[in-house]
């Protein structure tokens, strides 16, 4: 059996390792100031922002705290004001592509997991109607604010068809 203190100890350094994709909240600054490569990483350069979906900060959530039941799963999960933050950094570093994909990303919290799922094996070649590609894309559009996403699965749709890769 392992002693809580190494687990601990393991625990804290992984943790240590994953504060550069930190939880946040938008930060309030004048302006509508946007985040930088000088504000990177995120949760030492902004460690008053950070926080979890749920609200708890980094310094909430512990070892302790999970082993007694107090934090969650919802308490360790990636806020879109992260991938938003991370987005704007990639920016001001010239990695536009990168950007895109956090912001592709950040709408896709909303949806559920066993949902994801459904619209990835819809999108594989030969699986949807082009009518079912665009249903998808609605549904992301409206029911999860992804116009992002729903945008992507309209151009897959008409590439698709282009290509002859609907189903029949």
């Amino acid at each position: 059996m392992i002693d809580n203190s190494v687990l601990e100890q393991m625990i804290k350094e992984v943790m240590a390792g994953m504060k550069d994709t930190s939880y946040t909240e938008p930060k309030k600054t004048g302006g509508g100031r946007r985040v930088t490569e000088a504000d990177y990483p995120l949760s030492e350069k902004m460690a008053d922002v950070i926080k979890a979906p749920t609200g708890k900060t980094l310094e909430e959530i512990t070892i302790g705290g999970v082993m007694n039941g107090s934090i969650t799963a919802n308490d360790v999960k990636i806020a879109p004001e992260t991938l938003e933050m991370q987005a704007q950094v990639a920016e001001s570093v010239g990695r536009d592509a990168f950007a895109k994909n956090l912001r592709r990303a950040s709408e896709l919290i909303a949806v559920p997991d066993e949902r994801i799922l459904e619209i990835y094996n819809a999108l594989r070649p030969y699986r949807s109607t082009k009518a079912e590609l665009i249903e998808i894309a609605e549904e992301l559009e409206n029911r999860y604010s992804a116009v992002i996403n729903g945008k992507l699965v309209r151009e897959a749709a008409a590439l698709y068809e282009k290509r002859g890769r609907l189903k029949e």
